[in-house]
């Protein structure tokens, strides 16, 4: 006979309908009354029969299901929203040359967090501070890896670096040795006089072109500047030398900024359609000659420098560590090519895009002049010590982030195994951008890090994820304090000791941002 509470359970736990027969539920007492004695037929186990077709009472529900039958269980996580998918090419078409402004528009389309099929390879993008949030510091661990792009092998040392390598113990070890000797605060002050040196020249360079009247190239210019002061001379600064050295970092830095369809597609990378991994094996190739080179010299030449050591000489001193682990000549020579490529074309290119913007505003560019004369005077030259009283400064800096993040796209994370975050299942071996990498409201807009703007106390090391310039968690850029000084201090020695204008006969800057690629950058 049929069980009046078959279709109940059914809902809800169709693989257990046949328990009701080894454990029948109770009828309710209201829902269906006994109309004679109980039946004692085969066809009728219950001891109760349903009342007959026009005797139906008004009902109340049925009573709920004992608790080890409750519906309620853990479902799956839910698939990622993103877009449809093409076959073989999935959502290529739709990221294009501009992916961070893209992927921007993509986000508010599909919600703060978005899975796109790009070629062979998975991408999760995380366009919110929530988002961001749940990845870089709940998952923080899973996803503090990198994806391995075929342009940065070589010149990585085949992941030997601090910014391509995985999160295992000789990336610690590295990072430990970086933020010691180079990048932490107290190492990074030592290097405070070859700054203000090297800042120095660069003004005065400058001025020597502006009394003739001649342009002045301001890439070029702060390229030149940023080359040495993190961390002591390494190349000669001004000599052929110096030229080689610029010419491989921007070979380096264009080569590794291509979409090489190779990463997209790993079956045919063996073909280099596109000559990008021989391009870049053969400027591999050069620096590595160059820096063979100079470790050589270092060695032959320390006793010279005995009291005054570069940061190369530490790294060569403290090779070893106490618990025996050893740093060798091509992880020293990997760091090396990270420090230069990473940290000075990124400082440059965000200084330059601030200047940019306040061409194209005259009243931010009189203001910060304004505020830049109260603070220092018109007698000597701005110095790093300045830079905590300029308030409107650091704004504009942070606003110029903000815009034009040196590496639109930055570096993605990357995670081996599947997860689920925020009630989402991220399948295994995705990529993960940050909302760093996916842009954000146009327009200038300094009163937002202005005293009283929503963004006045936001910190830019990290631990705000609303402005994350510089990453977050594990992988945080190794060089976010280098970073923020050198643009704050070279934006501010050009506002202080100069006048801007257009070239004659220009009204309007171009600001069409380069074609930039495909999820690559700089970070560690």
């Amino acid at each position: 006979m049929h069980n009046p509470h078959m279709h109940y359970v059914k809902r809800f736990f169709p693989s257990l309908s046949s328990l009701l027969y080894i454990f029948p539920l109770k009828a309710s007492a209201e829902a269906y009354v006994p109309t004679s004695p109980p039946c004692t037929t085969d066809s009728c186990k219950h001891g109760y029969r349903p009342l007959p077709r026009g005797r139906r009472r008004s009902l109340s529900p049925p009573s709920p299901p004992p608790p080890w039958l409750s519906p309620q269980v853990d479902l799956p996580p839910s698939l990622t929203p993103g877009p449809s998918r093409l076959p073989i090419i999935g959502a290529l078409p739709l990221v294009g040359a501009k992916a961070h402004a893209n992927l921007a528009r993509l986000a508010k389309r599909y919600g703060p967090i978005m899975f796109l099929r790009l070629g062979s390879h998975g991408c999760v993008v995380a366009s919110n501070a929530d988002a961001a949030r749940a990845f870089l510091k709940t998952h923080d661990a899973q996803f503090a890896n990198r994806p391995d792009p075929l342009s940065a092998r070589d010149v990585s040392y085949q992941r030997q670096d601090l910014v391509m390598a995985d999160y295992n113990p000789t990336w610690k070890l590295l990072r430990k040795v970086c933020s010691l000797h180079m990048l932490g605060g107290k190492a990074f002050a030592g290097w405070a006089a070859v700054r203000r040196d090297e800042f120095g020249r660069m003004i005065r360079s400058m001025h020597g072109l502006a009394t003739k009247g001649e342009p002045v190239v301001l890439s070029d210019v702060l390229v030149r500047a940023g080359e040495h002061p993190r961390h002591g001379p390494v190349f000669d600064t001004h000599g052929e030398e110096s030229n080689k050295f610029k010419n491989i970092v921007l070979d380096m830095l264009t080569g590794g900024a291509q979409f090489n369809i190779g990463d997209f597609f790993p079956s045919i990378a063996w073909m280099d359609l596109q000559g990008i991994q021989a391009k870049m094996r053969s400027v591999h190739v050069r620096f590595d000659a160059m820096l063979t080179k100079l470790l050589q010299e270092h060695e032959a030449s320390k006793k010279e420098r005995q009291g005054r050591p570069d940061f190369i000489d530490k790294l060569m001193e403290n090779r070893v560590t106490e618990d025996g682990q050893t740093i060798t000549d091509v992880n020293i020579k990997a760091l090396i090519s990270d420090l230069f490529t990473a940290g000075t074309d990124t400082s440059a290119v965000t200084v330059e895009w601030a200047m940019a913007e306040m061409l194209r505003n005259p009243a931010i560019l009189k203001r910060a002049q304004a505020e830049a004369d109260a603070v220092v005077g018109r007698d000597r030259l701005l110095e790093e010590s300045d830079l905590p009283k300029l308030a409107y400064l650091q704004a504009v800096c942070k606003e110029a982030l903000r815009l034009h993040p040196s590496t639109p796209l930055s570096l993605p994370h990357f995670s081996y195994e599947e997860c689920e975050v925020d009630g989402y299942r991220i399948p295994s071996n995705s990529r993960l951008l940050g909302p760093e990498g996916v842009g954000g409201p146009a327009g200038v807009r300094l009163d937002r890090f202005v005293a009283g703007g929503e963004g006045a106390k936001y910190d830019p090391h990290g631990n705000d994820f609303e402005f994350i310039p510089f990453g977050a968690g594990r992988r945080i850029c190794s060089g976010k304090l280098t970073g923020m000084v050198f643009v704050q201090y070279m934006l501010g020695a050009l506002v202080h000791s100069f006048d801007w204008r257009l070239p004659d006969g220009e009204e309007e800057l171009d600001m069409e941002e380069k074609q930039v690629d495909h999820f690559q950058g700089r970070a560690s």
